[in-house]
């Protein structure tokens, strides 16, 4: 019987250690050697078993010494390596798509809070988000709305409040605050269409860009997403009416986080089941064309939008809902729960 350890392949018998295959005594190759072995779950040798004696006696180190220093430097390299890879493309667009979950917090925050601010002088404006902060960050308070704009006549009769000149610039700044958080916003939202199209060509062809990062960062990564069925990734995001189906008669979810997609979002209700069944098949089906291949496939989108118009085609009404029975509770009847 053979086992690895850090430092050779021994070979076992009855009466103990037969030979032992060293390595290189170097320690990156050592580390590597070391992370290939967990990764590909090499058979390691059983608990009680003393592989520092086989080091010694096989001469790849003289001491117990110098076994417990170079173990360690092999450890520590080993560390370090582990770490430098988890720096990964899909590592990163995960960041960007947490760091534009943060950003939408922030910003919906502060935006209701400009919007109640300014309304108290202009109550009538009707912005909000992103249009709100850029008006405020432009125009100030309304009377430095010019006449041609449209909303010139609602600011000329507003009874809101004057707005003094100090506290209009404090509102600007704290508009022109908010609109740099939309412009970092854009900024990242940019950065994750670019990479999506270099990383996982065919998952952003089918899914589009900004959904098929979602589903890279609820995964913790693009292979991660390729290991799951097809049926995982139909549901993902409907965590709620998952298990809210599991605990109860509830109606199974059809789709979650993939609703989004236009192919989904604008088709009649009762044609999204099945549309979103064939959407995550070929999400799935992308995810292993870019993990294992990483060139795009136009093929997928082509069987994609085929069997869309496939079920848009045989489904085209929806289908007859079930008249109730009548049974059960009826007036006169006994097990109603009336009077007897």
């Amino acid at each position: 019987m053979k086992i690895i350890t850090w430092y050779g392949i021994l070979t076992l018998e009855e009466n103990g250690v037969a030979d032992c295959e060293l390595f290189n005594k170097d320690v990156d190759e050592l580390a590597e050697g070391l992370l290939h072995q967990n990764a590909a779950g090499a058979r390691a040798p059983e608990a009680g078993f003393d592989i520092r004696a086989p080091a010694i006696s096989f001469g790849f180190v003289e001491n117990d010494r110098e076994y417990d220093s170079l173990l360690r430097d092999v450890s520590i390299r080993a560390g370090k390596l582990r770490i430098s890879r988890t720096n990964t493309p899909d590592m990163r667009i995960i960041q960007a798509v947490e760091a534009l979950d943060d950003i939408d917090d922030a910003a919906n925050a502060l935006s209701e809070r400009l919007s109640e601010w300014y309304g108290l002088h202009f109550p009538e404006l009707g912005f909000s988000s992103e249009q709100l902060a850029r008006f405020v960050k432009e125009h100030g308070a309304r009377s430095n709305i010019p006449a041609d704009d449209p909303i010139f006549e609602k600011a000329s009769s507003s009874m809101g409040a004057e707005l003094p000149p100090a506290d209009e610039e404090l509102v600007k700044q704290f508009a022109s605050n908010i609109c740099d958080l939309y412009d970092n916003r854009h900024s990242i939202e940019e950065s994750i269409v670019r990479n999506m199209g270099e990383i996982a060509p065919n998952l952003s062809n089918i899914a589009g860009p900004l959904i098929g990062a979602r589903l890279i960062s609820m995964t913790g990564g693009l292979e991660r997403l390729a290991q799951l069925p097809s049926s995982t990734v139909q549901v993902m995001g409907a965590s709620r009416a998952l298990f809210k189906h599991l605990r109860s008669r509830a109606p199974s979810p059809k789709h979650g986080l993939i609703f989004n997609h236009p192919l989904i979002k604008n088709s009649p209700w009762w044609q999204r089941g099945k549309i979103a069944r064939a959407l995550a098949a070929k999400i799935s089906l992308a995810c292993r064309t870019d993990v294992y291949s990483g060139e795009l496939s136009p093929a997928i989108k082509t069987g994609l939008e085929k069997k869309v118009n496939s079920i848009k085609s045989s489904n085209p009404k929806p289908p007859a809902r079930e008249k109730p029975s009548g049974k059960g509770r009826g007036k006169g009847n006994k097990n109603s729960g009336g009077r007897r």
